[in-house]
């Protein structure tokens, strides 16, 4: 990482920045929470808001600290350092600490016997459940890292590495970034002479020809003409495409084809002017697309990843359960990576906009938009994730949305601005494309009764789908504010 990258970065799942007057055990807690989950790495000598305050003249707690992975996480956890030359906040030559922590197969504690956990920016102390759950995710070596037979080094494409190096940012050469990160790996053959071996990961991303070690890493879309699958004569396949090759490659052929799929609502507006608006929005369908690549499981070699398109949803289904702590019922607060090489691969190129944040953020989006929560059930060896549009928009083959009333469909229906009662018409022309709170918004209307306001503006316009809590699940807090959703936007660009 370069200076300019340590100060800037926001923290997050697998980066933190500490300064040096950390207590030592406080410090091993986001060490044991880095190894519990996707590893990462802590930059000791950097204040919060990124003012470099550096390490020297700290030498005894500095090396407190450094022995903080082994005095302090239960059991130890072998990190690396290193030391970067910066020009500190004061204009003096000083250096930070560059600690990487390495993804664990075990589970730490500190001496409290206390388990912790990286979710986002945050180190989350887990329960009883969720540390026995731990411990069983953490039960295999992750099969991304495991040799693949017969894979050598003439079966890499070695611009695919150079051109992830540029990403990166970095400048050793292709083949010691591939053997510097875990890309390949020592085995002996039945005569105990040593040679070398490609992971999963590194034939995923790389490969020539990745189907040729993984026949079923691919993606199949297939668009029906209806809203359920039939078979027999009754069969409503209308396209059937199989995409294959290196990740980057794969995805992006999927995303192309899949946005050619999405249909499209034209409808008449207040203005006399006819719009159009896309099924869904475009980062909802892209994200279950995307994570069914990252996240899916590659050992199982039976199956694949499988796009299905109908008129009313898209259900995306990705062999292998939920991994580690995630479940259906917390995977908007949970992230654990099956496939950490993938993921960070795919987040460089900004495929994956952040860990932990694409599945939350897809349920904003579908919630603003006014469609159903996004759906992930799993079975024995498969994820279903599923959106939809609201049951009564009915599409028709020419991508023309018929009558709907009575919900929203990511456009205003059965509703103008000329229908909105003037209180809200006034909350909506308050709000417009800010986020504000209960007081803000009570100042511009020139309101005084807390009831009023909540009976006669707010309460109405929540009902009406046309205003959101931005911390809808709680409705206590200090700091709670409300934003226009897809549908009080559209009303407000009419109204103003």
């Amino acid at each position: 990482m370069t200076i300019e990258e340590i100060q800037k970065s926001t923290e997050f799942q697998v980066f933190d920045r500490k300064s040096a007057r950390i207590d030592a055990k406080a410090l091993a807690i986001t060490i044991i929470a880095f190894a519990n989950a996707d590893g990462g790495r802590i930059v000791i000598g950097v204040e919060d808001d990124g003012t470099l305050t550096g390490v020297d003249g700290k030498t005894e707690h500095v090396n407190e600290l450094l022995r903080a992975s082994y005095d302090y996480c239960v059991p130890s956890i072998a990190t690396s350092t290193e030391y970067m030359e910066v020009t500190d906040v004061n204009g003096q030559p000083n250096h930070i600490i560059l600690m990487t922590v390495p993804q664990s197969v075990r589970v730490h504690a500190n001496q409290a016997d206390e388990v912790y956990y990286r979710v986002g920016d945050k180190s989350k102390k887990l329960n009883f459940e969720q540390r026995m759950q731990l411990v069983y995710a953490k039960g295999e070596h992750y099969y991304e890292d495991a040799p693949v037979n017969n894979a050598g080094w003439e079966d890499l494409d070695m611009a695919l590495v150079e051109d992830y190096m540029k990403v990166i940012g970095y400048g050793k050469g292709a083949e010691t970034y591939i053997r510097e990160n875990g890309y390949v790996v020592k085995k002996e053959d039945y005569r105990g002479r040593e040679y070398e071996a490609l992971t999963g990961a590194a034939v995923l991303l790389f490969g020539k020809n990745p189907q040729r070690f993984f026949q079923r890493a691919q993606v199949r879309v297939i668009r029906y003409d209806g809203t359920e699958a039939k078979v027999g004569t009754e069969m409503n396949v209308v396209k059937d495409e199989i995409f294959t090759g290196p990740i980057l490659k794969l995805t992006n052929d999927v995303l192309a084809f899949v946005k050619t799929q999405i249909r499209e609502h034209t409808y008449l507006g207040s203005d006399g002017r006819f719009r159009t608006d896309a099924q869904y929005p475009e980062f909802c369908w892209t994200e279950v697309c995307v994570n069914a690549i990252c996240h899916r499981d590659y050992s199982i070699l039976g199956t694949d990843i499988q796009v299905k398109l109908f008129d009313d949803h898209i259900t995306v289904e990705s062999p292998g359960i939920l991994p580690g702590l995630v479940r259906p019922y917390n995977i908007r607060e949970m992230h654990f990576s099956r496939n950490p090489k993938i993921a960070l691969y795919m987040r460089s190129y900004k495929l994956v906009k952040e860990f932990g944040e694409g599945v939350d953020r897809m349920f904003r989006e579908m919630e603003y938009a006014g469609l159903p929560a996004p759906e992930y059930r799993q079975n024995e060896f498969m994820v279903y994730a599923t959106i939809r549009q609201n049951r009564s928009a009915v599409t028709t083959g020419s991508g023309l949305t018929c009558q709907v009333t009575g919900q929203v469909t990511g456009q205003v229906t059965g509703q103008v601005a000329g229908q909105v009662k003037d209180s809200v018409r006034r909350l909506i022309l308050a709000l417009g494309d800010k986020t504000l709170t209960r007081k803000q918004i009570m100042e511009l209307l020139s309101l005084k009764g807390r009831d009023n306001f909540r009976v006669n503006y707010l309460e109405p316009a929540m009902e009406e789908g046309i205003v959101l809590k931005l911390y809808p699940d709680s409705g206590n807090r200090p700091d709670q504010a409300y934003h226009l959703t897809e549908k009080g936007l559209k009303l407000w660009a009419e109204l103003k």
